[in-house]
């Protein structure tokens, strides 16, 4: 890792560097020196935080978890070639270089912010209320047109998974898309304090995180905090359909990059043309205050968007908007859009033989709920919605449940199953509206014993509920069978 010195990483989390007593010398204080800076001279491989996949070269940084405390495994990652480790408390007895921290998660975010400093690339910072994940595959697939790109994997973009995410880019990195999910005010501005974003691009702000940001507004405010650290020469997108998002005005002293369907917006899209769970088609309009440089020529382009929904339409819009940003042609943002592939638990189509699965298990709050049911809608066969409770959604959540269930029936859903405790709002108000096959069940595992007869061959199932439900165990025993 490009100086990632074991001295480098100390002063940046402003550590301590121990070394074993054994191993300062022989007596002799040159000789002392001469074997401390041997050490701290040292380039780290890899900065982890899992004893697990500790390898040579690797400094670990032990991280108290809620379930299991990392300092526990010190000696067994120096035994496995671990050059150095951060730490909290070092063990007895010392038997490798430690760098002592008050805290090693503060530590982790600080050593991740040094490295993003060692390699000067594009970062696209993307935050929102829905669609982050699947903006952020349609980006990194437009920008690896023209860069090495790097991306954030999984469901690492919490004060965690973005330092891991920073701290896995590769030497020769030439740009970097990271997702940034909060839910708390300051968690923004601690992400893009280490990421130091180029481009910040907003999706939406939805009916998420209420518990704790207690309105959109709210919610519209935490996720302003990204500008507080980006840099001050680059450039804002947003979503211009959105109505809290289109009251930013101005960013460092210019005007953000809108997107969106409206034909307001600089970058719109029209001509769309649905095929179903194929995906879509579209055409792409760049007007000339795109670029914010005034030398945009407005212009239109067609586009194949693989992943299914309206919704994916504006999340490629907004790759569109990164990618004319960082000088790509209309041909390779074309060429990027069409090879955007879903990531698993995010509107993924699997096709069993016996039913087609829509895998969007991941996370759920209202307004991503009601696209995956538009979604749903657009499927051959039973209609079947499987849901479970979307969670931190304040004192209004059971009113939100209701409307999730409502709009089932307005979409013409055929069969709705509904598990936890919240959701029995969600099966009652879709009965009252018309959904005759509305049923409720306790917990996930009664749903999941129950739902292979409630299915028939030939049924489009959605399954959609927020990550704490386990969701996940009921795609995997559809893929199964």
């Amino acid at each position: 890792m490009k100086n990632m010195t074991i001295w480098n990483i100390a002063r940046a989390c402003m550590g301590r560097l121990v070394i074993p007593a054994g191993r300062r010398g022989t007596g002799c204080p040159a000789a002392g020196m001469a074997v401390i800076r041997g050490y701290s001279g040292k380039e780290a491989a890899r900065i982890v935080i899992d004893s697990r996949l500790v390898e040579p070269g690797d400094v670990f940084v032990a991280v108290r978890g809620e379930r299991v405390d990392g300092h526990r495994f010190i000696p067994e990652v120096f035994e496995k070639g671990a050059i150095a480790v951060v730490c909290e408390k070092e063990p007895e007895p010392l038997t490798g270089p430690c760098i002592r921290v008050e805290d090693s998660l503060a530590a982790l975010r600080k050593i991740a912010a040094f490295y993003r400093e060692q390699l000067p690339i594009p970062i696209v910072g993307i935050t929102g209320s829905v669609g982050k994940t699947s903006t952020k595959e349609f980006v990194a697939a437009v920008l690896s047109q023209k860069y090495k790109t790097h991306k954030t994997k999984g469901n690492f973009n919490n004060e965690v998974g973005v330092p891991l995410t920073l701290l896995s880019m590769p030497e020769d990195t030439e740009a970097a898309v990271v997702e940034m999910g909060i839910n708390h005010f300051g968690e923004m501005r601690r992400l893009s304090e280490m990421v130091r974003p180029d481009i910040c691009l907003l999706t939406n702000i939805g009916q998420c995180h209420l518990e704790f940001l207690g309105s959109r507004d709210g919610i519209l405010r935490a996720k302003s905090e990204i500008f507080e650290f980006m840099n001050p020469e680059g450039s804002v997108c947003v979503n211009g359909d959105d109505d809290k998002l289109a009251t930013i005005r101005e960013v460092c002293g210019k005007a953000p990059v809108r997107f969106g369907l409206s034909p307001d917006n600089d970058i719109y899209a029209d001509q769309i043309v649905s095929r179903g769970l194929l995906g879509s088609e579209a055409v792409i309009h760049v007007g000339k205050n795109a670029l914010r440089g005034g030398n945009a020529q407005e212009r239109a382009f067609a586009v194949k968007i693989p992943l299914p929904g309206t919704h994916m339409v504006q999340n490629a819009l907004a790759a569109a908007a990164a990618g004319l940003l960082l000088g790509l042609t209309d041909e390779e943002i074309a060429a990027g859009i069409a090879s955007a592939v879903a990531v698993g638990g995010r509107s993924r189509v699997i096709r069993t033989g016996r039913l087609t699965v829509i895998d969007d298990c991941y996370n759920a709050n209202p307004v991503s709920t009601k696209a995956a049911l538009d979604l749903l809608g657009l499927a051959e066969g039973r209609k079947v919605a499987v849901l479970g409770d979307m969670f931190e959604l304040g004192e209004q959540e059971r009113t939100l449940h209701a409307q999730v269930g409502a709009y089932a029936a307005e979409r013409g859903i055929d069969c709705l199953f509904c598990a936890g405790e919240l959701s029995e709002e969600t099966a009652r108000a879709a009965r009252e509206a018309g959904v005759c096959q509305a049923r409720h069940f306790a917990d996930t595992q009664a749903l999941l014993e129950a739902l292979p007869e409630l299915l028939r061959d030939g049924d489009s199932v959605l399954v959609k509920a927020s990550h704490g439900m386990g969701f996940d165990r009921i795609v995997k025993k559809l893929e199964e069978n």
